[in-house]
Order: structure tokens, then sequence, then C-alpha cells
């Protein structure tokens, strides 16, 4: 595994901590501490996360135009790490959402440009092991995150504004480890500088619009994952144990992501994208019949398998499928469209929510994570008939 994969891994790592930590126990304070209702939270969180997705087409289109990537990178974890200050200082949730919304931003530029730089930088027989990698690592940071949101939750008293300052300090590690630790190839694709034209996506084979119609599918079904932390709010978890949620998912998605990385690399990507949209089935419906924290916990837990079969998968089809001069825009179409779908499925749950209760946000979810098994048939028959 080439070392600058490591490099970034261990960047993503950090910064998951940082942002995992604060994402934790943001929910909690937007509708507690500041008196958020659950659609303006569905709303924020979508307009957040949309950003990020809609942000890296810009990002990747420029990465290919000038056969550089590290910059795009570099700037887009720099500009993450310095909005994390300004939760801990926000007193409305205009400060809230301007913060995540600009955080967002943040992982929108770094986002295509690095999926893009992974694939330049990895042998084709290894690149979704590669992928895995990244995936898993970065799932760390995701555990350790929450993990250090109850210590300090413990050690503050509750006391959620103290908390989130904690978190400003791994995402200033991770810019540091990006800039020191991360080495470019020399050329990305045919060389020189080129102009990137909307007549280039016509490039783009339809094997690749496929996945970026799947994508949008299976996002519908992916609403923020705030409202798993409001799950088990709202199933009885104490104030100071609510990161645990984040903490059981991503300790499953850590363990998942790189076998699931490496097995893309051997088997039908048809039957392990099935696998993941059935263990989402299962991880909704589990959640839209909780009745306490365990039963929560064992959904989350679920939520999280369906994350390390698919995630890194989605990331190894879409560099299989593009030209290696248009992977970054390829990229950032297909997060372009998720992003797109994650906006609409994450107001679609916040309004379930505020109006018909949390079972009917999930039993959804889980309608829109069958419709993607559908139109995983679909790929399958066009894939076998080319």
């Amino acid at each position: 595994m080439p070392a600058s994969v490591w490099a970034l891994g261990f960047t993503s790592m950090f910064m998951d901590m940082s942002s995992e930590l604060v994402h934790s126990l943001l929910p909690v304070f937007m509708s507690t501490v500041l008196g958020t209702s659950m659609l303006t939270i569905g709303i924020v969180e979508g307009i957040a996360e949309a950003t990020a997705s809609i942000t890296k087409v810009f990002s990747g289109v420029l990465s290919d135009r000038w056969n550089k990537r590290k910059s795009l990178v570099v700037f887009g974890y720099g500009l993450s790490a310095f909005t994390k200050p300004i939760f801990p200082l926000a007193s409305s949730i205009g400060w809230v959402a301007g913060a995540r919304f600009m955080d967002r931003v943040g992982k929108g530029i770094r986002g295509a440009p690095r999926d893009a730089l992974i694939a330049d930088i990895t042998p084709a027989e290894i690149r979704g092991a590669a992928y895995g990698l990244r995936q898993a690592m970065d799932s760390v940071g995701a555990v350790l995150g929450p993990m250090f949101a109850v210590g300090c939750m413990l050690l503050f008293a509750n006391n959620i504004q103290s908390v989130l300052w904690v978190g400003v300090v791994p995402g200033m590690i991770a810019v540091a480890l990006l800039i020191g630790g991360v080495k470019e190839p020399d050329q990305v694709g045919s060389g020189s500088a080129k102009r990137i034209r909307m007549a280039d996506l016509k490039e783009l084979p339809s094997g690749y619009w496929l996945i970026v119609g799947l994508g949008a599918i299976f996002t519908l079904a992916r609403f923020s994952e705030a409202f798993l932390i409001l799950r088990g709010q709202q199933a009885g978890m104490p104030l100071a144990y609510l990161p645990v949620v984040f903490i059981v998912m991503n300790v499953v998605y850590t363990a998942g992501a790189y076998p699931a990385g490496v097995a893309s690399d051997k088997m039908s990507h048809t039957a392990l994208l099935l696998s993941g949209v059935a263990v989402l089935i299962a991880a909704d419906l589990v959640l839209a019949t909780a009745g306490g924290p365990a039963s929560v916990l064992v959904g989350v837990a679920l939520w999280g398998v369906h994350l390390a079969l698919t995630q890194g998968l989605f990331s190894k089809l879409v560099a299989d499928f593009a030209p290696a001069d248009l992977r970054g825009t390829a990229f950032g179409v297909f997060n372009l469209i998720s992003g797109v779908a994650l906006l609409g499925g994450s107001v679609i749950a916040g309004g379930l929510w505020n109006y018909y209760g949390a079972p009917a946000t999930f039993y959804v979810g889980a309608a829109f994570a069958a419709a993607t098994a559908v139109g995983m048939g679909v790929y399958s028959t066009l894939c076998r008939r080319a």
C-alpha cells in the first residue's frame, strides 16, 4: 500500500475524530440548548451535507484541470479545521448553520480530489483495498471522537460548549499530517493542464451513470445520521452517553470497511451492494420499532454494517468506470447528485419525524433502500447484456 494512502488515512482519522466529536453532540445541542425543531434540524443537516457533495463537483473539475489535487485537499481540510471553534461559540441556530455550512464546504473541496488522488497513486489491482483502508481509518476517528465526547461530557458535567472546544485539536493535527505526509504524482492523467467542458461528461460511460443513479436512490435512504442520535435520545439514553450511538456505529464500520474493500476487488459488486441494502433495510426496521436504548444500538450497529459494505464500493465503482483524466470530475458529479438526494432525504426525514413520529422516518428509509435493490437488479441485467 503506498505511503501516501496511509498518510491520507491518518489525516482522515484525525479530522473525523474532530468532526464526530462535534457532530455526536450537535443534534442535541440544537434541540435542547437552542430549542430547534426536528424539521429545522433536518433542513440544517440536509443543506450542510448537500453543500459538501455539491462542492465536490467544482473541486473535482479543478483537480482535473490543474493536474494537481493535493493543494485542494489541504485547503478543504484546513477550512474544516478552522471552522471548529465556531460551534462552541454559537449562540443561535444561525451560527450553527453557518459553521456547518463552511465545515461541509471544506469537506466538499477535499472529497473528490482526495478520492481521485488515491486512484492516481494506487495500482488498480488493490484500489478497492486502498479505499477500504482510508475508510476504515476514517471510521477509527469516528469511533475515537464520540468516545472523547462521552469522557469529556462526564468530565465537564454535561457542558456541551466546553466539550466542543476539545474537537478543535485533532482537526489541526489532521492538516499538519496532510501537508507533511502526502506526496502527489508529478502529473495526473495526460500531463498538461486541460480545459474541462460540459461536453467531457459525454466521455463518461453508461455504466458510470448507472452507478450515479443507484447512488442517488441509495442516499435517499441514508438521511443524516443526526437522526440516529435523536432516536437514541428519544429512546431514553442519558445525555452524556448519546455519543455511544456513533461509537457503536463506527466500531462496526471500522471493522468491516477494509475487509469489504478487499472483497470488492474479488467478488461480485452486485452481491456486495445488495447485501448492504438488505442490512440497511434491517437497520431501519429495528430503529423504527425500537423501544429502548438497547434496540437502538442494535439498529445503529446494523447501520454501521451497511456503511462498511457500500461506501468504499461506490468509490471503487466510480474510479473503475471513469477515465483517468476525468476521475476528479466523475467523483464530483457523483457526489453532486448524491448530495441533492441527501438534502431531499434529510428534509423528508425531518418532516416525517415532526408530523408522524420517528417510526415513519425509518419506515420510509427502508422503502427507499428497497427501491435501490430493484435498481441494482436492473444494473446487473444491463451489465450482463453489455
